[in-house]
């Protein structure tokens, strides 16, 4: 993948978590290593609606296997994922 390509879908991911999964008042800085689910943004419900996102955005299907916890933790290891799809 080039760094282009990256650096779009880190600022389209980074924008939807943003929108979607944080509040006004929410101190938070959402950098792309910002632990998505274990530091409590996104929740089980919630990452299931952020896979129904990129599987839209970006016309892939992520199989539920590869769709884990650890996979959806951060936008880097969101990235990461989807190499393998894009």
């Amino acid at each position: 993948m080039n760094e282009t390509i990256r650096q779009q879908l880190e600022k389209e991911i980074l924008e939807y978590v943003a929108m979607e999964f944080l509040e006004d008042d929410d101190d938070i800085d959402l950098v792309p290593d910002t632990p998505l689910i274990s530091g409590g943004i996104v929740d089980s419900f919630s990452m299931v609606s952020l896979k129904r996102f990129l599987e839209k955005k970006y016309r892939i299907s992520i199989p539920d296997a590869q769709a884990t916890p650890e996979a959806f933790d951060s936008v880097n290891n969101i990235i990461h994922l989807l190499e393998t799809f894009i």
